[in-house]
């Protein structure tokens, strides 16, 4: 037993080295976002209103903007859904929220405070669930990562609860997030670890009362050590009940603003009813923003955002939209007559 460990610590050791010197790299890089000297918005003032001003974003000076004044405003409490093809810009218009970039152009308002400047117009109203669609490069991904911060805007600013993202540090916006992507993310330690992450005292009652919110709870008890299962090789997961690990995290995690990036489309139907009762019941209160892969599942958005060429092209919710009988409506129906022919 002794020289198998040995054996394998001698396979391990290289590839820990390399991976400590590449997250040395990244530690070390300079953030092009400058923090504010002055926090503009704690947990107590914090509402979960979020507008975007004429945003423009491009990821380099000289670049093509992915992005292009795009206008929108999302009260607290409401869901957001964009919609777009792959490439849309989706995620990136949702991350520069969170300022894991600045804006090119234009402002993003949290609470009425600045984010940065960008090129696209929406108001998320706290609360809202605000979905965004469109076709495979839309800029459906690059709203996401406005929202987040990951970069910073070329022109017009970002607002949550008022404040402009570019006088929030990228912390404060991070801390007023929860996000549940395409991708999940585990790392190897137990279950319990992986669903408190770095959150301190967090309760096991609690713990086990968002396990139950969205269905999980009875999987991790049929394991051999409940939540002290260690996730590792040997313990293997479904897509769908990783999903639900993540959205338990989330839901632990309690922030005011929420972004689910197309959560669903890796699954079958069935898991995915499992996750789209899970990620409703963590929406409840929260400003949501939903990158919707089926249309059918953001029917209930107070907003939608129909994306094209990095422009808005369209929004309101689903009647209006239909009522309009434009692109969304055209894109709804001939979803739901390829679902129809599925079946």
């Amino acid at each position: 037993m002794g020289f198998l460990l040995m054996g394998a610590l001698f396979i391990v050791l290289p590839r820990t080295m390399v991976s400590a010197k590449r997250i040395n790299q990244v530690l070390d890089l300079h953030s092009s976002i400058q923090n504010p000297v002055q926090v503009q918005l704690t947990d107590e003032n914090f509402k979960g209103q979020v507008e975007f001003k004429d945003v423009t974003f491009r990821y380099a000076a000289n670049s093509e903007a992915v992005i292009e004044h795009v206008s929108f405003k999302a009260e607290t409490g409401q869901t957001v859904a964009f919609i777009g093809s792959t490439g849309s810009g989706k995620s990136t218009l949702v991350n520069l929220i969170p300022r894991f970039y600045d804006v090119s152009a234009g402002e993003i308002l949290v609470d009425g405070v600045n984010v940065q400047d960008y090129d696209f117009s929406a108001t998320a109203h706290a609360g809202q669930k605000v979905a965004i669609v469109g076709p495979t490069g839309t800029g459906k991904t690059t709203i996401v990562n406005l929202l987040m911060k990951f970069y910073e805007i070329d022109k017009g600013s970002i607002h949550i609860d008022g404040v402009d993202t570019k006088a929030m540090t990228r912390s404060e916006v991070h801390d007023a997030f929860s996000m549940v992507l395409q991708d999940t993310w585990l790392f190897e330690g137990t279950i319990r670890d992986n669903l408190i992450y770095n959150q301190i005292g967090i309760s096991d009652e609690r713990m086990m009362e968002a396990s139950k919110a969205v269905g999980i709870h009875h999987f991790i008890m049929t394991l051999p050590d409940g939540y002290d299962t260690i996730l590792d090789d040997t313990v293997t997961l479904s897509v769908g009940q990783k999903q639900l690990l993540t959205i338990a995290r989330a839901l632990l995690k309690d922030a005011p603003l929420l972004i689910l990036d197309e959560a669903t489309s890796s699954v079958d139907t069935r898991t995915e009813e499992l996750i789209q009762k899970a990620m409703d019941r963590l929406m409840e209160g929260r400003t949501s923003f939903v990158i919707a892969h089926r249309l059918s599942t953001i029917r209930n958005a107070d907003l939608i955002l129909v994306m094209k060429d990095g422009n808005i092209i369209e929004q309101g919710n689903y009647e209006e939209l239909m009522a309009q009988g434009g692109f969304y409506a055209d894109l709804y129906n001939s979803q739901f007559t390829e679902d129809e022919a599925e079946e």
